[in-house]
């Protein structure tokens, strides 16, 4: 999930913070002397870190154990549980904040799914999640299986009618009455049909015709009170003739479908089910045509409008017609839908509601419906505790805090954290310090307890909280800008820097380097200070600093103008430098400011992907590999950054190919280096090394610019 829970308590400590904009213009001279005595107060109020966040995942205590019972579960269960436990395994891997896994299980959810409404629901999922890979659809078609996870579903091929529901009425068909004549009158018009093919369609149409009835004697009968026009009685007769509709339009089969449902005509029920799902195309149809699905059940014509929706998310959710829908149907409807995957269902629209807006009602709604649909513990709870911090968010705290509960007797101890912030809130400062102090004396204590006591209590206590966090869990970045901030505020910058410095050296946090660029503002060392927020930017080319007051590259702008200009070749030399020093950080931003130049910006929009696959950025590399495809000056060129992108999104033997296809053109360093990595994880012969090892030795033989040839090296030293 992309969306995060800041602190509401954080945010009205720093709402008289002075405006960044105001400091720098300050250092520039562009103010009073009468301002420039408050510019310390204004670094001090930079430098307040934000309370950790509470994250609306499922985080049990031990990530080992309940994995290990997933695994245990898939190759026991029947078939038709798989998917519901890979997406409990997806829960477990966001909560982890592993993509690629999270990505893996989604997948697997929808290639286990045994209806047809899992397909669609973890099929738009995967679609969903790979939203930025829209951009290079041309390349991910040429691989099948990409194609079938992105393309429509056939439903009604999926969804054969049922048989055994029309023995009647194919016993009725089939039999050797003889034949006689009906005539249906409409008003001032007459439908002569065939008595025994009418009385087929269905058990009240056969009593009707050939049972103890009034009309069972009649040859003209009056079904002008039975709303259908003569357009579909004419229809009607022309199915009980041939079995089948010819191009009606659609108003006319939403009137035969009223009729069929009536008349309980399953087949002819069936065949305007289908053909009407076969109409819809966007989602002003299926807007109009799903109710009438839901009122008349015809679960293909809901199926194919849920389609229509899910494969048009987010944007979907931003009409309120299709929110309404799934908000309003009642539990019945719900299944008419979707079939058994309600639970999947909403936990999709919640998290993507959560996505655009986790303050939002719809957010609210759809998490109350995961609730509705909830059916074990492990659903539960993840329903509770999500729906707990959006309303946390919401600042409805009385409805938060039995959600939390609920959470927490369904054995999520994660949901703590919502209980502690809500006694905080209230003044009970000590209340929320020993239920953190319960928690950690009653299971195996996790980095997360600690870091959240750590905000109930002062001085030692907390310091001691922080370093207990930290030597639990390195990867928590609070406590590093915590006591980075403290020793910032002691006047102590050298180790400050060397703080923030720890956890940014295996982890590239936006908040930690956003923090490190006020600590450079105040020690007036604007070069480092603009390295940081071109990093930023580089990672993040909308970032807004300071609670997303200021736009990242404001700021920017705002710095650059105490930092001298870089020549071209001075940013050549500064690359390599800090490239050869494995600077990352360093590297992103003369690439970025090197981006501004004429320079060949295929060229460093590739090395800038190099770098941020380096740090573990992976949605950020993937933009940068696409900037480079759309700049290549090349066609061979142009091949190579395909190639990556094929390779980088697990479509190796393509990758592959598109290197083939660029050495044939021209032989290059980074076309040959490609081919040995695509080729060494798409082939599973031991004996492939050696021609790893080759390959990477005709890439040394080729012309570089020096900025990949040490990894070269090194990785050639593995094989």
């Amino acid at each position: 999930m992309r969306t995060f829970f800041p602190s509401e308590s954080c945010k009205e400590t720093q709402l008289n913070a002075l405006n960044p904009q105001s400091w720098l213009q300050v250092e520039r001279g562009k103010l009073s002397k009468l301002s420039s005595q408050s510019s310390s107060s204004s670094i001090e109020s930079l430098i307040k870190v934000p309370e950790p966040q509470i994250l609306p995942y499922f985080k049990p205590v031990d990530y080992v154990e309940v994995l290990a019972q997933i695994h245990e579960e898939l190759e026991s269960c029947p078939p038709q549980e798989r998917s519901k436990l890979y997406l409990l395994q997806f829960q477990v891997f966001r909560g982890l904040g592993e993509v690629k896994l999270m990505r893996r299980s989604l997948r697997l959810a929808w290639q286990k799914a045994r209806t047809v409404h899992e397909k669609l629901i973890f099929g738009a999922w995967l679609k969903y999640e790979k939203q930025g890979e829209d951009l290079i659809a041309d390349l991910l078609g040429t691989c099948g299986k990409c194609a079938e996870e992105f393309g429509p579903i056939d439903v009604a091929s999926q969804l054969p009618l049922d048989i055994n529901v029309n023995s009647h009425e194919c016993v009725s068909m089939n039999g050797n009455q003889v034949s006689t004549n009906v005539s249906f009158r409409i008003g001032d018009e007459k439908i002569v049909c065939d008595r025994q093919k009418i009385s087929g369609l269905s058990s009240p149409f056969n009593a009707m015709l050939n049972g103890c009835f009034t009309e069972s004697l009649c040859e003209d009968i009056d079904f002008s009170e039975n709303n259908i026009s003569t357009s579909g009685m004419r229809a009607v007769k022309e199915f009980s003739m041939t079995g089948g509709l010819s191009d009606a339009p659609p108003n006319l089969l939403l009137e035969i479908l009223v009729f069929a449902n009536k008349f309980c005509c399953e087949r002819l029920k069936d065949a305007c089910d289908r053909k009407l799902a076969s109409l819809v195309s966007n989602r002003e149809d299926a807007v109009g045509l799903m109710e009438y699905a839901l009122e008349e059940n015809t679960p293909i014509l809901a199926a194919s409008c849920l389609q229509v929706f899910l494969r048009d998310l987010p944007g979907c959710l931003n009409d309120d017609r299709v929110v309404e829908i799934f908000i309003h149907a009642h539990r019945q409807q719900i299944s008419i839908m979707v079939g058994p995957a309600s639970f999947s269902l909403y936990c999709l629209l919640s998290e993507v509601a959560m996505n655009l807006d986790p303050r939002s009602d719809k957010a609210a709604c759809f998490l109350e419906r995961l609730i509705e649909f909830a059916e074990t513990d492990q659903q539960r709870l993840m329903a509770f505790h999500q729906l707990g911090c959006v309303r946390l968010l919401r600042k409805e705290y009385d409805k938060a805090k039995p959600l939390f509960e609920s959470a927490v007797n369904a054995g999520h101890n994660y949901s703590v954290v919502g209980l502690a912030r809500l006694g905080y809130i209230k003044g009970h400062k000590l209340l929320a310090y020993e239920r953190l102090s319960s928690e950690i004396s009653t299971v195996t204590p996790l980095g997360w307890m600690h870091q959240e006591r750590s905000l109930y209590c002062e001085g030692d206590k907390c310091w001691e909280d922080l370093e207990k966090a930290t030597e639990l869990d390195p990867t928590l970045t609070y406590p590093y800008m915590y006591r980075a901030a403290s020793l910032m505020r002691k006047q102590n910058a050298q180790a400050a820097l060397a703080e923030i410095n720890r956890v940014l050296g295996f982890k590239l946090a936006l908040e930690c380097l956003e923090l490190r660029f006020c600590f450079y503002l105040a020690h007036e060392d604007y070069r480092s200070a603009l390295r940081d927020v071109q990093a930023i930017l580089t990672l993040s080319p909308d970032y807004r600093m300071f609670e997303g007051r200021v736009a990242a590259s404001q700021l920017r702008t705002l710095v650059r103008e105490h930092v001298d200009n870089w020549t071209t070749a001075d940013c050549w030399l500064q690359l390599y430098d800090r490239w050869s020093s494995v600077d990352d950080i360093g590297s992103l931003s003369v690439i970025y400011q090197m981006l501004e130049s004429d320079a060949a910006k295929g060229v460093l929009y590739f090395r800038q992907s190099l770098l941020l696959l380096r740090l573990n950025c992976p949605e950020a590399a993937m933009r940068s590999l696409q900037l480079a495809r759309q700049h290549a000056s090349s066609e061979h060129e142009r091949l190579v950054y395909e190639g990556w992108i094929l390779y980088d999104t697990g479509h190796c033997k393509e990758g592959l190919r598109k290197a083939e296809e660029s050495i044939k053109i021209k032989r290059s360093f980074e076309a040959f280096f490609l081919k040995a990595y695509a080729l060494a994880d798409s082939s599973q012969d031991p004996s492939c090394s050696s021609t790893v090892v080759s390959l990477l030795e005709d890439a040394l033989k080729c012309p570089s610019d020096r900025l990949r040839k040490g990894t070269e090296q090194s990785w050639k030293c593995l094989c």
